[in-house]
């Protein structure tokens, strides 16, 4: 017996009912050789892994725009800390944790520089829009063409929204919440945004005075749930659930501090993005060879997505500030 078949019995041997089985995959958009070792859904995580995309997420901010310190998480530790959670709901539940896995690791491969500060504003330059769960799909199938499956597609592009058709993918989006509400307050509280004090009692009587006693509690409310239904929480745990996010969106999402800077980010991707549009043969190679296709606009979106903090910051400078000059 080879490798990848007993990956297939031992889901036959313990998976749930509503688990997804790997055999039962749809398959990529065009067909590939299959690998004699890995599953399809552990393939699509190598795959993911492997990307220039997931390798910038290490310098991508996740709220604050150019923190000061070493301990803020970026989108990279954020993808992590989602893939973690969502592993464990996955395994506790005996659903596919290879499927959860891998989209959970490609869930943000499309967001913006400056995190939703940048989304904002490229979906306000772009005509068609922009949401950083459709640019996910897009790295993937378009960018880096990383042909992956039809599951883990869903999951990644469904990820803000819960309609993904496997419970492995809904899973994700409950996993993206919990990491976010969670990981997102210690930062806060870093920044001096936010005191642990402030989080009202309501929260904590339901969820727990600590880090870990949070997520530990909001897991095992997901868990205990089950995975009959849509993957989500019972009461009281839903509703407090809910008011928590809602909490953070006022309190730090929506805060002055976390969007001081969000007027100087329209102002440079927008420069970035009037003059990539104007000169779209200065657009590195990769992205220029999908403009009869996509058209202009889009592509210099993508551009402009996949870059990092630091590289946006770079480029406008290059382009826009004045070079000391020096006498040779």
């Amino acid at each position: 017996m080879n490798v990848k078949q007993r990956v297939y019995e031992t889901e036959e041997k313990f998976f749930s009912k509503n688990a997804f089985f790997t055999k039962n995959t749809a398959g990529r958009l065009y067909e590939t050789p299959e690998c004699i070792l890995r599953t399809p859904f552990q393939r699509d995580r190598d795959r993911i892994t492997h990307s220039k995309a997931f390798r910038r997420l290490m310098h991508k901010m996740q709220v604050f725009v150019a923190p000061e310190g070493d301990h803020y998480r970026t989108r990279l530790t954020h993808t992590l800390e989602v893939t973690q959670i969502a592993r464990t709901i996955a395994r506790a539940m005996a659903l596919n944790e290879d499927l959860t896995e891998s989209a959970a690791l490609g869930h943000d491969l499309g967001h913006t520089p400056f995190g939703h500060s940048g989304e904002r504003a490229l979906n306000l330059l772009c005509s068609a829009g922009f949401r950083h769960n459709e640019q996910s799909l897009r790295v993937t199938d378009s960018i880096e063409k990383l042909n992956l499956t039809y599951e883990v597609r869903n999951a990644i592009v469904n990820h803000t929204n819960g309609r993904a058709f496997t419970k492995e993918g809904q899973i994700v989006m409950v996993a993206d919440r919990i990491a976010y509400i969670n990981h997102d307050i210690d930062d806060a509280v870093r920044a001096g945004i936010l005191r642990e004090n402030e989080i009202p009692g309501e929260f904590i009587s339901v969820f727990g005075e600590t880090h870990s006693q949070r997520i530990k509690t909001m897991v095992s409310a997901v868990i205990d749930h089950g995975s009959d239904d849509e993957i989500g929480m019972d009461e009281p745990f839903a509703k407090a659930f809910g008011g928590f996010h809602k909490f953070m969106f006022d309190a730090v999402y929506l805060s002055q501090a976390a969007r001081g800077e969000e007027e100087k980010v329209k102002r440079m991707l927008g420069c970035l993005f009037n003059y990539f549009t104007d000169k779209p043969r200065l657009l590195p190679e990769e992205y220029r060879e999908n403009i009869e296709e996509d058209g202009t606009e889009r592509v210099v979106c993508d551009y402009i997505a996949g870059m990092t903090d630091r590289y946006a910051i770079a480029v406008f400078e290059d382009i826009f500030q004045p070079k000391v000059w020096q006498y040779k």
